[in-house]
């Protein structure tokens, strides 16, 4: 894996705790990685719907 730097306000690193408080993820990486995996899969997916 590759390691990347961003800055995430406070309110959304709390949300992401609050996840992992929850066992829904096992870490704050995890949940990125979760949200950003899904967030291509529906850009990409709609993109090549055009």
């Amino acid at each position: 894996m590759k390691l990347i730097s961003v800055k995430i306000p406070e309110v959304l690193v709390e949300g992401l705790d609050e996840l992992v408080r929850a066992r829904m993820y096992q870490s704050r990486s995890a949940a990125i990685r979760g949200a950003v995996r899904d967030l291509l899969r529906k850009e990409l997916w709609e993109a090549s719907q055009i």
